[in-house]
């Protein structure tokens, strides 16, 4: 694994690769600066930088107390598949300001095994349900 720093500074958040990357991401498409700008200001943001650089992005959605739900966890082409993922996510859940935290949950697509090997499951008990809409 690279040595690379986490680091839960919103100053240091390169908000336009950030953005941009989300955006060309496959759950990110159809977003805007502004609906990031509103999301990252609302949430526990971190970021993992490689040499100064920003290398990786996470999220959590949370009240800070009972739940969290684990968002935009993403890492520049080219930084991937060396642990750093695993590190944002880890460094998320670790965060003192979640430390009560006892629900956390998730939405991917092609990560099963990275989440899986911090302790995620697939949920198929039957009691999560979902809405989705067109937002106004």
């Amino acid at each position: 694994m690279p040595d690379c720093e986490i680091s839960f500074d919103m100053s240091r958040i390169d908000f336009r690769a950030t953005s941009d990357l989300l955006m060309a991401s496959y759950w990110g498409a159809g977003r805007s600066d502004e609906m990031h700008h509103r999301a990252f200001a609302n949430s526990l943001c971190v970021g993992a930088y490689s040499e100064g650089k920003q290398v990786g992005f996470g999220r959590a959605i949370t009240d800070r107390t009972v739940f969290a739900y684990l968002a935009d966890i993403i890492i520049w082409p080219g930084y991937r598949g060396q642990g750093i993922g695993s590190r944002l996510v880890q460094a998320l859940i670790d965060h003192p300001d979640v430390g009560t935290v006892f629900h956390w949950s998730l939405s991917t697509s092609d990560a099963h095994g990275v989440y899986e090997k911090l302790g995620f499951r697939a949920s198929t008990d039957g009691r999560y349900m979902r809405l989705d809409r067109v937002p106004q």
